[in-house]
């Protein structure tokens, strides 16, 4: 079975800015469910809304699991956990006056028989690292990544120096009844190495460095290399709080 080959290591630091962390992550091998949130509302309770959103997405996951043979079903149901997740988290600030505003970005994964279904919604982060090349497969939900999309500057790094922020998101759990999730499905190679994070790693680590430290980590256990990429984003300024999961797919010979 492609889960009995499967690796998984998480890490979830404050960092050296903030005073709390407001990310959460949720990481089921058993279940093959990840979730990486990034909590957004400051004095809102961020946190609450990131913890919410895993509670969630894993509750529906603990309840019933999809079958491993159909990835179109697996993607609907993850689309389905991080909706339910967004209704839970805005009838929360309802009710609540110190939780009113509060948000989370979010990412979850579900791992099948040799395939990944997956959904996101904001700028947390799935990459996949395939034969020693990065690839970003989920796509971010920010203001700067649709003047780039819709033609307004050939790259982030023009749009950054013409001074557009990364950090102003165009879709957040939390803030409505409804929200649009994005989800896709990826084949499972031999060798995959998976990587959920939040804009706190993302933010610190550009991507052709994030390809290195990956490609360098082909042969550490995951859990030394959780803690390398903590520790750069953190030498680099660790200006937000720092949440990763790793997933790698062993070789047909494991």
């Amino acid at each position: 079975m492609w889960r009995d080959r499967l690796q998984y290591s998480w890490r979830s630091e404050v960092g050296l800015v903030r005073s709390r962390n407001e990310d959460a992550v949720a990481v089921h091998p058993d279940l093959g469910l990840v979730v990486v949130a990034d909590g957004v509302g400051g004095s809102s309770a961020g946190d609450v809304a990131s913890r919410l959103a895993a509670d969630v997405i894993s509750g529906r996951f603990q309840r019933q699991t999809p079958q491993r043979g159909d990835p179109e079903k697996a993607r609907l149901f993850v689309e389905a956990a991080v909706e339910e997740a967004n209704v839970a988290i805005w009838e929360w600030s309802q009710r609540r006056e110190e939780c009113l505003g509060m948000g989370t970005t979010v990412v979850a994964g579900f791992c099948g028989r040799n395939w990944l279904a997956f959904a996101y919604v904001g700028d947390s982060r799935l990459y996949l690292l395939r034969d020693g090349l990065l690839t970003q497969i989920s796509r971010d939900h920010s203001f700067i990544q649709e003047v780039v999309d819709q033609g307004f500057f050939r790259s982030m790094e023009e749009a950054r120096r013409y001074g557009i922020s990364d950090n102003i998101l165009t879709r957040a759990l939390g803030s409505n009844t409804q929200v649009k999730v994005s989800s896709d499905v990826v084949e499972i190679h031999p060798g995959d190495l998976f990587l959920f994070c939040t804009d706190g790693l993302s933010g610190m680590i550009p991507d052709p460095w994030l390809q290195q430290i990956l490609k360098a980590g082909a042969g550490q256990e995951l859990d030394a290399l959780s803690s390398t990429l903590v520790q750069v984003a953190c030498e680099r300024g660790g200006g937000d709080n720092i949440t990763l999961a790793l997933v790698r797919a062993g070789r047909k010979t494991d």
